[in-house]
């Protein structure tokens, strides 16, 4: 890719999706192989460029249990390293009060880190939280590469 191509931070919109996003949205998100159970793009934000090329995207995802999950955040690989991970999760953050949860593989607890995002412990989850973590831990046992995942909580 020349640097023609690349976008220009200035030219990098975060939008709410439309629905003429959604396929892109969900192409997305299966090429870089995120959970791709709960893709609904009444919830997502894109990173657009000027051409309108959708960039990167986000959600805030609501659970049964009330809790609400910064998800799907999500950069194509062309693009990534130029900010537009963090423009569209500071957007999200600005949109939606705390309490946030995620969850990430572990070694991405520093990206989170710097937006406020702290690791909690098993016991500081809540009922939902703590379903996923113990699903993941016996899955990790059958598959002993994988790497751990983390719970994290952002408080504002």
């Amino acid at each position: 890719m020349s640097r023609l191509d690349e976008p220009d931070q200035k030219n990098i919109t975060v939008r709410p999706a439309t629905q003429a996003d959604a396929r892109a949205v969900r192409a997305l998100i299966f090429a870089v192989h995120i959970n791709p159970t709960g893709l609904d793009w009444r919830r997502f934000v894109v990173a657009v460029d000027r051409e309108g090329r959708l960039l990167g995207c986000g959600q805030i995802k609501p659970h049964p249990d009330g809790t609400r999950e910064l998800a799907s955040v999500a950069v194509w690989p062309i693009y990534r390293r130029q900010g537009i991970a963090r423009a569209v999760i500071e957007h999200l953050l600005a949109h939606h009060p705390p309490p946030l949860y995620l969850t990430c593989r572990t070694p991405l607890e520093p990206l989170y880190a710097k937006f406020g995002f702290y690791p909690l412990a098993q016991h500081q989850m809540t009922p939902y939280f703590r379903r996923v973590s113990k699903a993941f831990n016996v899955l990790a046992r059958l598959f002993p590469r994988r790497i751990g995942l983390s719970v994290m909580r952002w408080d504002g």
